[in-house]
């Protein structure tokens, strides 16, 4: 990967701050890349830019190729002219802290309505060209997205699509265009959402490049069930006549969890995907790095060998590793878009075959340096010393706790014992050679001091927040993916402090 020694902040754009409820593509979004860049980051990493499905996941999508429309800015429609200063002035007053994502989109879908009733009546002829040209560009995935989410607003958005009429189940061409015809405002409005996300993410992939920083962005391995992809190509997936999961994806029990992960997800026919030349997955990486300048693909041991649990049972404990693609996958896609710059997503429990694989791919790895101090088998690669310089190096992920959650806990619901805790903070302790003051500080130094290439941590750990931020707790069906930068938290004496890291230890780019 052609990647200078770096470090980057891991914040999802619905985390920002923003009056409307959730964070977007707007001020606060190119404020940010304006405070990376004084910080001397040169990559934000965030969380995949999907319609969120079950549980507001982003990892639980309607789509692998769309993006989510609670996105998109309302102050930038103004500025286009399709909504005006009245309209997003009686915005309800919204919780900063957190997003409350039905009274969101309660508010902001209607009002996006609105911004495509507008565009139709008073865009120019070259906007509306525009938009006709990114349908036809995107036609693969849009007009089964588009029609998609119509029937679910139609039938009811809680109904999965294998409730629907026999004939949409079966996908039969009479009944594909009777509905297309008889939702085709519908299907219009779908369309011209994502034309604006992507005129709009497009704008500020431009503002990132002006001030030399990379988006990295993600890829869950899987895609949801209920899902405009499964619901397109159930050929490619382990699914009866009915269109139901036979056999479904998690992983085995670990240290997020003790009876493993039931995610849900349907499996890939991976035989069936190789003979059509991987066409789904190459066109769904295509698509990713048209978004983002690099990617984490997450649950990379997935591609050596998965974890299968039958769609009958209810925990991930009693499955079995079935062999992946290996190389296969990404040889072809190698071919078709060229050089991968993807970091595999090595966590949880990687065998050798996995770590071969990867090594013969080129993808960089992950560390994360909250497990470095534990009694796990992996813990040890996860202490600094260890590291091999190819890597990207975490305070933590997503799915942790934040650093000061993690230092604070005194077991509770964790899988950790309090004499285990207590062992992994006096090793800890010892490790950084100092006192526990400012503990998530002293933290970000041992990670950015490191020989990792890529020094990456939330903004929660560099605020030193407490549990109440973490953004995901594996196994939690509900309040994941809720957590609000506050305005202003991200202070200039914080930005101050992790440029002087940065400059420190060579992270930051030149002449900064």
């Amino acid at each position: 990967m052609k990647l200078q020694r770096c470090a980057g902040i891991l914040l999802h754009p619905t985390s920002l701050p923003s009056p409307f409820g959730i964070g977007d593509f707007g001020e606060e979004a190119f404020r940010f890349i304006r405070q990376l860049s004084d910080s001397g980051q040169t990559l934000w990493q965030m969380l995949p830019l999907g319609p969120a499905g079950y549980g507001d996941s982003p990892y639980a999508l309607f789509s692998a190729f769309a993006g989510n429309p609670l996105l998109i800015s309302p102050e930038i429609l103004v500025r286009a002219g399709f909504l005006t200063e009245q309209d997003v002035d009686h915005a309800p007053e919204f919780c900063s802290d957190t997003v409350d994502y039905p009274r969101v989109s309660q508010w902001k879908l209607p009002l996006l309505v609105k911004a495509h009733r507008n565009f139709a009546s008073k865009a120019s002829p070259e906007q509306k060209r525009r938009l006709e040209e990114f349908c036809t560009e995107h036609r693969s995935w849009l007009d089964d997205y588009a029609l998609f989410i119509a029937l679910k607003n139609h039938f009811g958005f809680d109904k999965h699509w294998t409730a629907w009429d026999k004939s949409l189940v079966q996908r039969k061409s009479t009944a594909l265009k009777d509905w297309r015809e008889k939702l085709a405002d519908e299907v219009a409005v779908q369309k011209y959402w994502q034309f604006e996300f992507y005129r709009q993410w497009d704008a500020l992939r431009e503002e990132a490049k002006k001030h030399n920083v990379k988006i990295m962005g993600d890829i869950p391995i899987y895609v949801s069930h209920d899902s405009a992809d499964v619901w397109a190509h159930p050929e490619q997936f382990c699914l009866d006549e009915h269109g139901k999961p036979t056999a479904v994806a998690g992983v085995p029990p670990d240290y997020f969890s003790k009876t493993g992960q039931l995610w849900g997800n349907p499996l890939y026919r991976w035989d069936e995907m190789e003979r059509s030349g991987f066409d789904w997955w190459i066109d769904r990486l295509r698509s990713t790095f048209r978004l983002f300048d690099l990617v984490r693909l997450d649950h990379f041991r997935g591609f050596q060998a998965y974890w299968q649990v039958s769609a009958s049972e209810k925990t991930a404990e009693h499955g079995e590793w079935i062999e992946g693609p290996g190389t296969a996958l990404f040889n072809e896609a190698k071919k078709q878009l060229g050089e991968l710059q993807m970091v595999a997503e090595n966590l949880g429990d990687i065998t050798p075959e996995v770590e071969k694989l990867r090594a013969d791919l080129g993808f960089p790895g992950m560390a994360v340096l909250q497990f470095a101090f534990g009694a796990e088998d992996q813990a040890s690669n996860f202490l600094p010393h260890n590291f091999e310089r190819d890597l990207f190096a975490y305070t933590g992920t997503h799915d942790n706790d934040t650093l000061m959650g993690w230092w604070n806990s005194t077991g509770g619901d964790s899988t950790r014992s309090e004499e285990d805790i207590r062992k992994e903070k006096a090793f800890a302790l010892q490790y950084i050679g100092e006192n526990s003051d400012q503990i998530n500080w002293k933290m970000i130094r041992t990670l950015y001091s490191s020989v990792a290439r890529a020094a990456v941590v939330p903004m929660q750990d560099i605020l030193g927040l407490s549990s109440e931020a973490r953004m995901n707790k594996p196994g939690a069906g509900e309040g994941n993916w809720t957590w609000r930068l506050r305005l202003g938290a991200f202070s200039p004496g914080i930005q101050a402090r992790l440029k002087e890291f940065s400059v420190i230890y060579g992270r930051a780019p030149r002449g900064k």
